[in-house]
């Protein structure tokens, strides 16, 4: 008997609010498919969830079949997973609900929710939250994952924020998890990942921030030894206040790229700055001096800074991984410019050095499994992948960079950079990476959940 013909599946698809579909059933291709479309995701079946009884049944089902779980809100970070042939896809997408608390500046927002509809609410109050830089990535997978925000070196991690989670333990208990209910659950939760138990609901604080001075300046590619070397020494010294990156933009010639950039070879800056129009201007005088082809940075509202970093509107296939830099002295931005700069022929969309430090120091802020990233940038390489052969050539080109890096590599990854599936990067140090093993051996013993970074129990 094959596992999708299981009579305890059809036992659960009584059993679900949601819905349960498998291979052949009409909506397949599109239950099984994760934002991140260069993941072909063949699991044994899709549960799309709309509770917590849906959730606990499922595992329940996956336990008795013998197979696993995997949890998925949007899927941006799906290629991780790998083969899902013996596990059951949760989709968490009808998990919705967002519920702000103006007074106590609190979000409860549901597994399936995306920053999108968070940040628009959360405006109608003056606050904002600590989202990515793209509208549709869903908040829990982010949040568990660190979360690098646009006020990342003013606040640290989006993690180190969560006040409480509801989730659903492996055994099928239902459980609200913070800092005096069950609290080492609640320090693997932020920024271990999302192996240890399905979480359902998320509680994190919001912050009264609701405009800032933000925009990106663009240069053609010949300029960027230039432009990246002035951004490097401009780091040194800004203030908390102020996160920024720089960034290679290769644009093909299509028509859904802008005039301004279509089929060119771009070199930019981008940079939010929670500081006053006037503070901030003089701040970015140095960078002004090179005289940007374009420069969009001005006062805008928290609510526009989903478009700030260009990320795709929808659903992409792509190739990319990144990694962290615990410094980038003149050897390594010759060897950035060398892989990635005007003369290399790449076909990557973009390579971008983030800035770090501020909150994200280590000892700068409490939080849980990873409250601080132990680097100085942080380094992420893309293409697009609209034809499957292109994957060869889009991971050499990934490798390159990474290459060409390597000698100023950190030690430790942060894993919402990491998309590819393998056991040899270390995320933890290994003080916190047995006590993460310790938590996962103490609510899932069997090693039901599944994650794209795994953590397996201690032995």
């Amino acid at each position: 008997m094959s596992a999708t013909s299981s009579p305890y599946l059809e036992d659960l698809r009584t059993r679900l609010e949601g819905s349960l579909v498998l291979p052949g059933d009409p909506g397949w291709d599109t239950a099984r498919t994760a934002w991140q479309l260069a993941a072909d995701q063949r699991p044994v079946a899709v549960v799309i969830a709309r509770s917590a009884a849906d959730v606990a049944a499922t595992i329940d089902t996956a336990v008795a079949s013998g197979l696993r779980l995997a949890p998925q809100g949007s899927g941006h970070g799906a290629t991780p997973l790998g083969p899902l042939d013996d596990t059951i896809l949760l989709r968490t997408v009808e998990m919705s609900g967002v519920h702000i608390d103006p007074v106590r500046r609190r979000a409860t927002v549901g597994a399936g929710v995306l920053w999108a509809e968070v940040t628009a609410t959360a405006a109608e109050h003056g606050l904002t939250a600590l989202s990515g830089s793209a509208a549709d990535v869903g908040v829990v997978g982010y949040t568990l994952g660190g979360g690098l925000s646009w006020f990342a070196r003013s606040h640290g991690l989006a993690a180190n924020h969560v006040t409480a989670a509801t989730v659903v333990t492996a055994d099928g208990r239902v459980l609200r998890v913070d800092a005096d209910n069950e609290p080492e659950l609640f320090w693997a939760l932020r920024g271990g990942g999302g192996a240890f138990a399905v979480v359902i609901e998320l509680e994190f604080a919001l912050f009264p921030i609701t405009e800032v001075y933000a925009g990106a300046m663009f240069w053609p590619i010949e300029h960027a030894e230039a432009v990246l070397a002035r951004w490097r020494d401009w780091t040194r010294t800004v203030p908390d206040a102020v996160t920024s990156l720089g960034r290679f933009l290769r644009f093909p010639p299509v028509e859904m790229i802008p005039p301004p950039f279509r089929g060119r070879s771009l070199v930019a800056i981008e940079v939010v700055a929670q500081l006053d129009p006037q503070t901030a201007a003089e701040l970015l005088a140095p960078l002004r001096e090179l005289t940007p082809e374009l420069d969009t940075v001005a006062p805008t509202p928290v609510t526009k800074l989903e478009l700030l970093h260009m990320d795709p509107p929808g659903p992409t296939p792509g190739v990319g991984d990144g990694f962290q830099l615990t410094a980038l002295p003149d050897e390594a931005l010759a060897a950035l410019l060398a892989a990635a700069g005007p003369g290399a022929d790449l076909p990557l969309l973009s390579v971008e050095v983030r800035h770090l430090g501020g909150a994200l120091t280590p000892g700068a802020s409490e939080g849980g499994a990873v409250s601080s990233l132990d680097a100085a940038f942080a380094v992420f390489s893309v293409g697009p992948m609209f034809d499957p052969a292109f994957a060869p050539a889009l991971n050499a080109a990934v490798d390159s960079v990474a290459a060409a890096l390597a000698p100023w590599r950190a030690r430790t990854s942060y894993r919402n950079f990491t998309e590819r599936r393998t056991d040899d990067l270390v995320f933890d140090t290994d003080v916190v990476h047995r006590r993460l093993q310790n938590v996962k051996k103490t609510y899932d013993p069997l090693d039901v959940i599944r994650a794209g970074h795994p953590i397996r129990p201690a032995g």
